[in-house]
């Protein structure tokens, strides 16, 4: 069947164009989807924040990342100058954010927002050796639970959990010194590029790994403990989301998503829900749906499968 070709009438361009701007930006039209500078800041800007946590990735992993003629006598100097461009580019962002937020929610403009903000970003900076530390044991993490590894290095320059995890720890350092929103964006950034989602509240401990990675969700209240390993697909979520006294809005930041204590692995697929706890060296199967609590060292499967023989399509 060919369908008939459209038919359109004769419209002016003129006449279209006002017509469409003018509903496009009707007052109950633009409400919920559009931004208006306030307080003379623009909206935090995704091409400095990528800047900022391009240079953070190079003064994290100096050598792999940034100039590759690096050197002892030459990383000073550019560490230093990397991040005193990162301490102005962080501060004005963080500056954004929190005028967005104050926008959106109505709060009273604050008269140092400028210095606060600078305070922050050096606050900041000065969390990175740890920040690093973490790293490190991550990269280690990876290379001793992936057989296919062939050095730590290749697991920096190629593994998506390396990458996602690096915008984590940056951005759980921001979240937790108060940053508004850009924390999130950082978060997503490596989401975008990996497929990997984790809020930036999660406290994830060190020697963390996700095998492959792409379809991991770690929920914002999650607890991981040291030497916890992921496959692909894990969902560390909420069960339900309580609403307020009115039935019309969620409870913000109530503990919500698993704790995941010390040396647990979970498989590929698995969903693991609410505030439950996953007990010291429990190992949960692939494609498992969890509840409820999980005793240490145990181990969590789906029913087993079993054969059966039909013969010339008996019984089927």
């Amino acid at each position: 069947m060919i369908e008939d070709t459209p038919v359109f009438a004769k419209i002016d361009r003129d006449e279209a164009l006002t017509d469409t701007v003018a509903r496009l930006t009707a007052p109950d039209a633009c409400q919920a989807a559009c931004h208006r500078i306030s307080r003379d800041q623009p909206m935090p800007s995704l091409d400095a924040l990528t800047e900022v946590v391009g240079m953070l990735r190079a003064v994290l992993f100096p050598g792999f990342f940034g100039p590759s003629d690096i050197s002892d006598r030459t990383m000073p100097f550019y560490l230093g100058s990397a991040l005193d461009r990162v301490v102005k580019l962080l501060a004005e962002q963080i500056n954004r954010g929190y005028c967005f937020v104050c926008a959106k929610e109505n709060r009273n403009p604050c008269t140092d927002c400028e210095s606060r903000s600078e305070a922050v970003a050096l606050e900041f900076i000065q969390r990175l050796p740890l920040v690093r530390e973490l790293l490190a044991s991550d990269v280690q993490a990876a290379f001793d639970g992936d057989p296919a590894a062939k050095s730590p290095g290749e697991t920096i320059f190629c593994y998506p959990s390396i990458k996602a995890l690096t915008n984590h720890r940056l951005a759980h350092q921001l979240h937790h010194l108060g940053v508004d929103i850009i924390p999130r964006i950082i978060g997503e950034m490596a989401h975008s590029d990996t497929g990997i989602d984790i809020h930036p509240g999660a406290h994830i401990g060190p020697r963390f790994f996700i095998d492959h990675g792409t379809g991991t969700v770690i929920g914002e209240t999650c607890v991981i403990g040291q030497n916890v390993r992921l496959y692909q697909g894990v969902t560390l979520g909420a069960k339900s989301f309580p609403k307020d006294d009115t039935g019309s809005r969620l409870v913000k930041g109530l503990p919500r998503h698993p704790i995941v204590e010390d040396d647990v692995t979970i498989y590929a697929g698995a969903t693991i829900l609410g505030r439950v706890t996953i007990g010291q060296g429990a190992v949960i199967g692939g494609n498992v749906w969890v509840t409820q609590d999980v005793s240490p060292g145990a181990r969590v499967t789906q029913a087993r499968a079993f054969e059966q023989f039909f013969l010339e399509g008996a019984g089927i």
